[in-house]
């Protein structure tokens, strides 16, 4: 039985690498023999799929941010189709990664309609729609949509999608996070040492855009707590020279390290992150965190002004129960007075940390119950009844 997955960007990379262990898992208690090819990264790769081109460093948010990765974009898209056409999969599952992913979808729906279409972690388009066409086209290319925040399920549901809500899956990830204690040993983070950790970049627009104000941000509370020491966990190590110009020229007491994300999320009192997948692994680690997000003044111009797009939060944390959790900065609001303000009340105000706390064991149970990879991987393998039932009769 041949599977294949297509997404996008670093975190759908790690998306992706979690669903297809989970595939792998049920399709060894079903007894099937299973193939998984993808358009992914390296975490996908790691987990067992067979890559056909590597997405994990092609992405963008934004209409002039994206305008880079139009050809390479395209050109992926090409391959996979082409090998679609060649080795019609028995099935296929699209993760996030609209423009893409909506391309290939829409040629399996003219050219292999025979072919299920899950989509799971559907774009944002139940967040901030564009135009009513996206949403449109979601529910058409979909044989049934996975849902990961309750609202989503609720949204495409009234939309005509057939829904499931399975929960999040980085529920699932946090079981394999080590303690605080073995992190901060790990990275040798001393007792009265104040550890924040800095999430600038996952997409190349986003060392523009956000890192030199977080680093603004960072120069800020040094001045004002002498004993805090910044820890900064590559995305991709093509952004290390970067990011290490950036904290010579800021003069910060500052690590930057590779492979060990878990470790920094864990061990730091505090994250001064980017607007992502990264802030609910904070929320769920109860890391008190501020959130920020900045692209070109002219992409946020058109989109606010002419195409009129609003939304109540950009936080996957706020998100989840659309209600503010954690504080988040966008565009102009993204200046590094605000952030430092937040910072330091997180840092220092008891009682701020403490209802941070609260807000998150309550967002907690929105998020569902570990369990949600398998429960989307059985999803999945439904979807083709008869093929099961033969090979497991």
């Amino acid at each position: 039985m041949r599977i294949f997955i297509s997404t996008g960007e670093v975190s759908g990379d790690l998306q992706g690498s979690l669903l297809v262990a989970a595939l792998q898992r049920q399709a060894v208690t079903s007894g099937l023999d299973l193939e998984i090819v993808a358009l992914g990264g390296e975490k996908m790769a790691a987990a067992g799929a067979t890559l056909l081109g590597n997405t994990s460093g092609i992405g963008s948010f934004g209409l002039l941010e994206s305008l880079p990765f139009i050809l390479p974009t395209l050109q992926i898209q090409r391959r996979a189709i082409a090998y679609l056409k060649e080795n019609p999969p028995d099935l296929v599952v699209l993760i996030d990664y609209m423009g893409p992913n909506l391309g290939i979808g829409t040629y399996l729906r003219r050219h292999l309609p025979q072919v299920p279409i899950v989509y799971y972690i559907a774009p944002q388009v139940w967040v901030c729609p564009i135009t009513p066409k996206d949403t449109r086209k979601i529910v058409e290319v979909s044989d049934k949509l996975l849902a990961i925040f309750p609202q989503e399920a609720v949204y495409f549901q009234e939309h005509g999608a057939k829904v499931s809500w399975v929960g999040h899956p980085l529920v699932d990830r946090m079981t394999s996070f080590p303690s605080r204690e073995a992190a901060r040993a790990d990275l040798g983070i001393k007792d009265d040492s104040i550890a924040v950790a800095l999430l600038p970049a996952s997409r190349h627009q986003e060392l523009k855009y956000l890192l030199p104000v977080m680093l603004e941000a960072a120069q800020r509370i040094q001045e004002k707590l002498p004993q805090v020491h910044f820890w900064i966990p590559l995305s991709l190590e093509i952004y290390r020279d970067k990011i290490e110009q950036a904290i010579q020229k800021h003069h910060l007491n500052a690590t930057i390290v590779s492979g060990k994300q878990q470790q920094v999320l864990v061990g730091a009192d505090l994250a001064i992150t980017k607007c992502g997948t990264v802030n609910l692994e904070l929320a769920l680690l109860k890391v008190p965190q501020v959130v920020l997000y900045r692209l070109s003044p002219l992409t946020y111009w058109i989109g606010t002004k002419l195409l009129k797009i609003t939304f109540p939060f950009a936080s996957p944390t706020n998100l989840m129960e659309m209600r503010e959790i954690v504080p988040e900065f966008i565009q102009e609001a993204a200046t590094s007075e605000n952030i430092t303000q937040a910072a330091m009340e997180l840092l220092l105000n008891p009682e701020i940390q403490q209802r941070m706390q609260v807000e998150y064991e309550q967002m907690r149970h929105a998020a569902g119950e570990v369990g949600v990879c398998d429960r989307a991987a059985k999803e999945i393998l439904q979807m083709l009844p008869q093929k099961l039932q033969a090979i497991t009769q």
